[in-house]
This record gives C-alpha cells, structure tokens and sequence, in this order.
C-alpha cells in the first residue's frame, strides 16, 4: 500500500515573482553603472563591487526564476515539473563567479605594489548609489523573508552587498583625504576574497542539491526516529530524502506495520507531520505488513 502526500505552498507566487523581477532589474542596471565607471576611471575596486553584485543579480535571476517555474504544471517526461532547473543554475553561477574573483584578486593583488592613480570622487558616489540600491532592494524583500528560504536568501544577499558598498565608500574617502592609492587595489582584493568565499558555498550547496543529498536543514535521523515511532511501526527502511526544487523536499520510506489500521488516515496524518516538523512537503511512504521487501541495488 501506498501513500502520497504533497502540500502546496505556492500561495502568492503572482506577487513574488514581480517584486524578484523589480529587484533583480533593478540591481541589474546599478551593475552595469557600476562597470561602466569602473572601466572609465581604472578602478578596481568599483570593478570587484561591480563583479559581486552581478553574481547577485545572476542569484536573484535564479530566485525569480524558481518563483516563475513553481507556478508551472509537471507534464509529459518532466513529472516533476521545471524546479530541477533551481538546483542546477547555481552550480554553474558558482563557477563563473569563482574564475572571474580569483582573476580580479590576481589582477589587484599585483596591483597594490604599484597603485594608478584613482579620481576618488567617483568611487564615493557610484558605491554610495550601490548602498541605497541594495538597501531598497532588501527593503522591498523584507515581508515574508523570514518564514521563505528563496526570499530570506536574496535578503540577506542584498544586506550584505549593501556592507561591501561601504567599504567601497571607505575605501573612496581614504583616496580622497590622505592619498592613499592603494586602497584601490585593497579593497578590491578584500570582495574578491569574500566573493570567493561565498562562491565556495553556493558551489558546495549546489552540489550536493545535485548529488540528491539531504538538505542541510533536515535531519535524517531525526526523521527515522520519529518514522520509527509512530504507532505500530515495527521497523523504518528505504529512507531517502531529497531537494526537488526550491522549497520542494522529497522524501520516500518503507514502513513495516501490521495489516490492521485505517492506513489512508495514518497516511494522511503522517505526511502533514512531517510537513510541519521538517518542512518535507512531497512524501511518499510504503507500508508492509510481513517487512518482506526487494533490497536496494547500488545502481
């Protein structure tokens, strides 16, 4: 006997993809300010900001992107729909923000020995512009963050951009008050480092999402223990736990359990309190009453 169970948390999709849509164009188009100045007056650190608000933009497209594609149905050969495109996206994202922060630290790196001369003014306005964009941007995310990981992940992105802006504008002011040319460079060297750094996790996270491996907020044990002691369940088996999309887990198991029982009601109950306690909303269990069951194969 089988039971499925799968609760859906696509309330509001219409308006989280518009307010995605208005911050990550937003975002967007300080970027390519950002650039463009930065290319005009030879400034590395506007550059480095400029590098790290665009793996914003890309992580912002792909969260615009997972609230788009949870509205469209599964059909044909992809019976779980487009989510899987969520998972892959930022394995590459993560890639390319790698390659392009460990040459723009090398690129500083042999630069601060030798700074150029820097208009700083420049430098102050563009990152001080890069603050009040990332700040509105983080404000107009600010409802419902707490309680939606795709939505609380952008947040908290943007907070942080906001913090690399005003080390740019630091940065600015010490060019333009003591002369210190080398701050240019510095600066630059210090985001490549932190784009790095968070590159390295969104590329561990997204390999694992790939490889199929328990998201990092769910316990496995922890659900095989409440599995095992739900009522008359004499034994847990062929447990898996999975991310299908962006706040999509799955999640299948074999429960040994006596013939006798309303099982639809059992079914039921279990699969809203797995939905509640783990946030596992696309649950299929099995249940046998003997524990007689084909093993897994490796392949």
């Amino acid at each position: 006997m089988h039971g499925h169970g799968h609760h859906d948390h696509g309330h509001g999709h219409g308006s989280s993809t518009r307010t995605f849509a208005v911050v990550t164009l937003i975002n967007l188009a300080y970027t390519a300010l950002e650039a463009g100045y930065g290319f005009a007056i030879n400034s590395l650190a506007l550059l480095s900001d400029a590098l790290h608000n665009l793996g914003d933009v890309l992580g912002l497209a792909l969260a615009w992107g997972a609230a788009a594609l949870a509205q469209r149905p599964a059909r044909g050969r992809l019976t779980y729909g487009w989510g899987r495109a969520t998972l892959l996206s930022p394995l590459a994202n993560a890639l390319l923000i790698v390659a392009f922060s460990g040459a723009l630290i090398w690129e500083a790196a042999g630069r601060v020995g030798r700074p150029p001369e820097i208009p700083a003014m420049p430098v102050i306005v563009v990152a001080a512009i890069g603050i009040a964009v990332n700040l509105g941007a983080a404000w107009l995310l600010r409802g419902g963050h707490a309680g939606d990981l795709n939505r609380r992940g952008a947040y908290l992105h943007l907070m942080a951009d906001a913090a690399v802006s005003v080390a740019a504008v630091l940065a600015g002011i010490g060019m333009l008050t003591l002369g210190w040319a080398w701050l240019d460079p510095a600066i630059a060297v210090l985001i490549g480092v932190v784009i790095a750094w968070g590159a390295f996790g969104l590329l561990r996270d997204s390999f694992n999402a790939v490889m199929d491996a328990v998201p990092a907020h769910v316990d496995p044990a922890a659900v095989r223990a409440f599995l095992a002691g739900l009522p008359q369940v004499s034994a847990v088996h062929h447990l898996h736990i999975w991310p299908l999309a962006a706040g999509r887990i799955a999640m299948t198991a074999h429960l040994v359990r006596p013939a006798a029982g309303d099982h639809d009601a059992f079914l039921r109950d279990t699969a809203r309190e797995l939905d509640r306690r783990f946030a596992i909303n696309h649950v299929t269990l099995q249940v046998e009453h003997d524990g007689a069951c084909m093993p897994e194969r490796a392949t």
